[in-house]
């Protein structure tokens, strides 16, 4: 039996990610056991109770269901950055897609630091419990070994993947100089900042709009964003959205902006340039993993993301091209092996 370990996943680009490889996983296996985030019941209502535990995203919690189900697995795909807290009589797949284990951003608040520092050194204590590392980038892949393998490369396997949008058969005008910038409200997607330069920009030419999806549980940023609209910049917050209505909202904006300062993989980037914006994003190694960007600009500085929406306004920027692969069978291939 395989087991897909998902407890560290409730929201954003990862749990888009966890749907498709469940999907995917379904198709594919007769044989699997999914162990899920409580707060992600809604998701996964199709699959039966016998294979899969809800549980809340606890390291003690995960660590009793791997100590009662030692012996259950013959195959693990950690999907969350950590491996079994124990050794396992099993193949052990991790995949790793959060650059914070890697990276601790310096204007991170000393609560965020610590927590992440403490993260750090959950992953390095229990490390050797996985066989293989799956990471979406060749800088991830080398920056990864070089902080917690000692330089070997040959247990990390780059294995990009992202689930499609279908963007056929929808009439939708793009907007001119629209802005679009789709992700959660995490310290490292930088929306103050992006915010910021955003007025200082529409107060240099008085053009453009800019959309957000900053859900409603981000109380502060919510409001930091409605004292903006009260003060009358074209700023909208369309909230949490569905992946399945975001595909609307890529076909309406001219660009998708990125500011984001850390990122294993980018979702947002290769999903815009599906669907036909221009990208405007950080001068940062993720973002050429995924794209030949229109335009990047230094997330650190308001100045020059205020610099970039200008240039967007007053020039015609070319589009960006998509540069990664997308092979999901690969992980089944990996696991099978």
């Amino acid at each position: 039996m395989l087991l897909v370990d998902a407890v560290f996943i409730n929201n954003g680009g990862g749990l888009v990610l966890l749907r498709y490889l469940v999907e995917y996983f379904e198709a594919e296996f007769n044989d699997v056991f999914y162990l899920f985030d409580d707060r992600t019941k809604l998701y996964f209502e199709n699959i039966p109770d016998t294979r899969k535990k809800f549980i809340s995203n606890s390291i003690v919690e995960r660590h009793n269901f791997y100590i009662m189900n030692k012996s259950t697995f013959k195959s693990v795909f950690c999907f969350g950055n950590l491996p079994p807290t124990i050794n396992l009589n099993a193949k052990v797949l991790v995949y790793f897609h959060q650059l914070l284990f890697l990276n601790i951003p310096k204007n991170f608040s000393f609560k965020n630091k610590f927590i992440y520092f403490l993260k750090q050194n959950v992953l390095n204590f229990i490390k050797n419990n996985a066989d293989v590392w799956l990471v979406q980038s060749e800088s991830v892949k080398s920056e990864f070994s070089k902080k917690y393998l000692d330089g070997e490369v040959g247990r990390v396997i780059k294995l990009p993947f992202y689930p499609e949008l279908n963007f056929s058969g929808y009439n939708v005008n793009r907007v001119k100089h629209s802005f679009l910038y789709v992700s959660n409200s995490s310290p490292h997607k930088n929306h103050y900042k992006l915010i910021e330069s955003f007025c200082l920009a529409y107060d240099e030419v008085y053009k453009g709009g800019l959309t957000v999806t900053v859900p409603d549980t981000d109380k502060n940023l919510c409001e930091f964003i409605q004292k903006k609209i009260d003060l009358g910049y074209p700023i909208k917050n369309v909230g949490f959205i569905d992946r399945e209505k975001l595909t609307e909202l890529y076909l309406s904006h001219e660009y998708f902006i990125f500011p984001s300062l850390a990122e294993s993989f980018g979702l947002g980037l290769a999903e815009a340039i599906d669907g036909g914006c221009k990208i405007i994003a950080s001068d940062l190694k993720y973002t050429y993993e995924v794209c030949e960007p229109s335009l990047v600009f230094d997330p650190m500085s308001r100045d020059s993301i205020q610099i970039a929406i200008v240039t967007a306004i007053q020039n015609e920027l070319p589009y960006a091209k998509k540069l990664i692969e997308n092979d999901l069978s690969k992980i089944m291939q990996l696991l099978v092996d």
